[in-house]
């Protein structure tokens, strides 16, 4: 065992000195000395102190690997921005994180840290350390320890110098957290007391006719000087644009589906089809075992495989099957009857080939260029494409095809001009340019266009009101006696039941976090309420049968609720302070005017590559 840990001791100690690092640049803009990092030049200041375009540039690469690990697509222009903004935010954070120590006076002793490099090691050299049972074998850690030469435990000695303060503080800001035990009981209730009940819904807006009411023009009017800050309207820009589909052609779809076909072939040919799977399958959770997808049961996958498969003998090879993942080749190595089978696939993902991409980004590179030298719908009728217009706000900037388009919303109304032609923008799904036609400002809807709104919205007050009064009219016979079935029926009004359902769960009919749900659980079983309001509607409930809570069942998980619980509570009270601490902060980005292009021909790259 020692010998091994030897011979890894030099790796062991590359990963302590990189998450070290890690620890240090990423998360708390330190170099290696406990100081602010410099050498490559600011890029904002917090509160007096440089944030340096070296800890900046390691935070946003270490987001970038995150954000394109989590994903199949190259990461877009638009999200580079996004990770951008991310990473400076989190570098400002961590230096405020700084600051808050030195404030507070937070250090660290040699005793200290002696005690937590001896019985607590770093998390990443947990794994290294762990026996037979999961848990962690201290002996064998300080055995490690001690072989360690110098140099190696002053790496642990730095890493435990800068944790440990950090420690500290976290348990100052969100010390003295203890759920009491009425909150947990509560909340055990709110999730697993029951109860069923049957309901009338008036249903105003659908019970009665326009045509039953009136609504004067002073009336309207009255509501528009009333209600004013409703007709605001936000700024908006109406644009051209020019949307190019990422996504894969059905030229694209047809090369996969012939891909599919030539490996079936080669495996009728006498092709292994596990060592196929390793090296074909898009599916890498089932590659690294010859495409083994174990026993399933009818209903497991999805209708177009779990029908090839179920419809299919022991032994066969399917046709290529598409899915929404792609092209599946089947072999069913095992069929019991319509209970279970054992399959294993190679997934073939549809998309688009070299071919298809480079035409793609040729089309792409050619709207850019036709648009500094021509109006956009001159540009696209150019290359056999065509432009559409609509109007965005930059609150919720959307266009079809391309989805929400924020930096080009950015673009369109801070550095556009009426008839500018954008830069080339990318999305997930799509590449687009745009260009401005013009920017309206914020302003007020005038009477004349709200006048319509204004109207439908006092109809609606007109029925919700009526409404009230006839649900009156239902609970007032129902005190004299009568059952509440048989007013409905008398009414034509519709009873609907529900449950059983908790005060956490969304009732269809009736919604979540209501009156009628609180109704439910407050009234006894067999009571009817009295009229029950909601936005837009009212309820009339009797409440059929409850189940209590399990008080027993509650006792056995409470640890377990209590720790749930405080962690969220914690986190919380953390995303508060450190919110705190940003919105007293003076913060200075100067990343426009670092990063800005020296000249007009310089050409800026995403500060990952």
């Amino acid at each position: 065992m020692m010998r091994q840990m030897r011979e890894n001791t030099k790796w062991i100690m590359i990963i302590t000195a990189l998450a070290f690092t890690a620890l240090m640049v990423f998360e708390w803009g330190m170099d290696a000395t406990g100081q602010s990092s410099g050498g490559l030049g600011q890029i904002g200041r917090v509160n007096g102190d440089p944030v340096m375009l070296e800890a900046y540039n390691a935070t946003l690469r270490q987001l970038y690997d995150q954000a394109q690990g989590s994903q199949e697509d190259f990461i877009s222009s638009q999200q580079n921005a996004e990770l951008e903004d991310q990473a400076f935010e989190a570098v400002v954070d961590q230096i405020l994180v700084g600051q808050e120590l030195r404030r507070r006076g937070i250090t660290v002793t040699g005793q200290e840290i002696s005690e937590a490099a001896q019985f607590s090691p770093p998390d990443y050299l947990v794994p290294q350390f762990l026996d037979d049972t999961g848990g962690l074998d201290l002996a064998s850690y300080q055995t490690f320890l001690s072989t360690l030469p110098p140099e190696q435990l002053l790496v642990l000695e730095a890493y435990y110098r800068s944790a440990i303060p950090r420690t500290k503080l976290l348990r100052q800001v969100a010390t003295g957290i203890y759920p009491p035990d009425a909150a947990l009981w509560q909340q055990w209730k709110d999730q697993n007391e029951l109860s069923e009940i049957r309901f009338v819904p008036l249903d105003p807006a659908n019970r009665y006719e326009d045509s039953e009411f009136t609504v004067s023009q002073d009336e309207i009017a009255d509501y528009y000087e009333e209600n004013s800050e409703e007709f605001e309207i936000p700024a908006r820009a109406t644009i051209k644009f020019v949307v190019l589909d990422k996504t894969p052609t059905a030229a694209d779809t047809s090369a996969s589906r012939e891909r599919a076909d030539s490996i079936r072939q080669e495996i009728v040919a006498g092709a292994d089809f596990g060592e196929l799977a390793q090296i074909e399958s898009s599916d890498q959770g089932t590659a690294a075992l010859g495409g083994d997808l174990g026993i399933f049961p009818p209903g497991r996958m999805v209708a177009e495989f779990d029908s090839a498969v179920f419809s299919s003998s022991s032994g066969d090879l399917t046709e290529p099957i598409q899915t929404s993942f792609g092209f599946h080749l089947i072999e069913v190595t095992d069929l019991w009857g319509a209970d279970s089978a054992q399959a294993r696939h190679i997934l073939l993902p549809i998309e688009r080939t070299d071919d298809s991409e480079i035409a793609l980004l040729m089309v792409a590179d050619s709207i850019e260029d036709l648009g500094e030298a021509m109006a956009l719908d001159e540009a696209a009728a150019a290359l056999g494409l065509s432009s559409q217009t609509t109007d965005i706000a930059l609150e919720f900037p959307f266009i079809a095809g391309a989805g929400q388009i924020s930096e080009g919303a950015d673009w369109a109304f801070e550095e556009a001009s009426p008839g500018d032609v954008s830069p080339l923008f990318e999305t997930s799904t799509a590449f687009y340019a745009l260009e401005l036609v013009n920017l309206a400002p914020e302003g007020v809807l005038p009477l004349e266009n709200a006048s319509a709104a204004i109207e439908s919205t006092l109809l609606f007050d007109l029925k919700v009101e009526r409404g009230r009064e006839e649900a009156q009219s239902v609970v007032d016979r129902v005190r004299s006696g009568e059952a509440l079935v048989n007013i409905a029926a008398d009414m034509g009004l519709e009873v609907r039941t529900a449950g059983p359902f908790s005060r956490e769960d969304f009732v269809p009919g009736v919604g979540r976090y209501n009156a009628v749900v609180g109704a439910a659980f407050g009234l006894e079983v067999g009571l009817t309420s009295d009229v029950i309001s909601t936005t837009g509607n009212h309820y009339i409930v009797d409440v059929l049968a409850k189940t209590e809570a399990d008080s027993t069942a509650w006792l056995g998980q409470l640890s377990q609720q209590r720790q749930q619980m405080a962690s969220l509570i914690q986190q919380q009270r953390l995303q508060e302070w450190l919110e705190a601490l940003r919105n007293s902060a003076r913060i200075v980005d100067n990343r426009d005017e670092v990063f800005a292009p020296q000249d007009e021909n310089a050409v800026q790259m995403p500060m990952v590559f």
